[in-house]
């Protein structure tokens, strides 16, 4: 497995990102066995980086990871992530620290290597639950003072929510990793799109990303499922999922990732969801992306797409004439 430095962190981490998100569920509810097979075949293939987070399963991710590991994280890059609610706003260093050493118990680590504010930053028009001023003046000094203490190695953010607050976010050099959404139905973090594109601009935030040093791993990159190409939801997922940045429902998602299919009858993929893992690594801003998994066989056949690697020019140039048409 390719290996990238992960911006200024100096992290070597893979290319492929191991997801413990309760969206592909395994690692919420899925058996221990299929649990710790996994997670062995991935590190014994050299997937060194695994993301979770306190909300995964109400703390089930962390719990199932931090058994598994047996506290040995030799070799490994952990992240974790804390959403603060109105409660935890009222005094943002007790929570954040809580938090954080509550991840850590159930993780059965002394540190982890990234802590992530889990938030969506802006104004109600937003969604947002955090103002960008929030995060400024309360969320980075509890985290720093949380990297301080050793706790955590880096801190970062995940990149949902107003996209000026976001890139404004990435300029203030405190934060030094962002979990950043992108696929090919919300192509807009790795290039420029139409103004009537029908999904949020985020302006290039991966090669903003990359010149201030942040290392950022793309999610969402089968848009929570709709890029497999079907409805149907595998039992251990999350049941129903809201899309992130196309702004439209699931079923849309789904009708409009078929459109992308033709690539697949010609050949140049085996599968919806191979033709979009390699579209997201043909981007050289974005050193690592994040499958959430139900099954181990479904984190083998990202494995294998990654391994295939970038998409050819010509195969781009088609995914870019598909997605002008959704502006049209």
């Amino acid at each position: 497995m390719k290996m990238n430095t992960f911006g200024r962190t100096g992290l070597q981490i893979s290319q492929l990102t191991f997801g413990c998100g309760a969206v592909g569920g395994l690692m919420t509810k899925g058996d221990p066995k299929d649990q710790a097979e996994a997670v062995a075949w991935a590190r014994d293939h050299g997937i060194n980086f695994f993301d979770t987070a306190a909300s995964y399963g109400n703390g089930a991710s962390e719990t199932n990871l931090g058994r598994i590991l047996g506290g040995n994280k030799d070799g490994l890059v952990v992240s974790t992530k804390f959403g603060l609610n109105a409660e935890d706003l009222k005094d943002v260093a007790r929570s954040s620290r809580a938090s954080l050493e509550a991840s850590l118990k159930r993780l059965n680590l002394d540190h982890v290597d990234i802590f992530q504010l889990h938030n969506t930053p802006g104004g109600p028009e937003d969604d947002a639950n955090i103002t960008l001023d929030q995060v400024m003046n309360d969320v980075v000094p509890a985290f720093e003072k949380l990297r301080d203490e050793g706790k955590t190695r880096f801190i970062g953010f995940t990149a949902k929510g107003n996209t000026a607050d976001l890139h404004t976010m990435i300029k203030s050099d405190k934060f030094d990793s962002a979990q950043v959404f992108y696929n090919m139905l919300v192509p807009s973090a790795g290039e420029p799109v139409a103004a009537n594109y029908p999904a949020q601009d985020y302006r290039e935030i991966l090669s903003l990303s990359k010149s201030h040093g942040v290392g950022v791993y793309g999610v969402r990159v089968l848009a929570g499922g709709a890029l497999s190409g079907s409805e149907s939801r595998h039992p251990l997922g999350t049941p129903t999922v809201s899309p992130i940045g196309s702004r439209t429902d699931y079923a849309t998602d789904v009708q409009r990732a078929l459109k992308f299919k033709p690539l697949v009858d010609a050949g140049h993929a085996a599968t919806l969801p191979e033709l979009a893992i390699r579209y997201v690594i043909s981007n050289p801003d974005l050193p690592t992306v994040e499958v959430g998994i139900a099954t181990f066989e479904e984190f083998r056949k990202a494995y294998d797409a990654i391994e295939k690697g970038p998409l050819p020019q010509n195969v781009l140039d088609e995914i870019r004439t598909i997605q002008k048409g959704f502006a049209g």
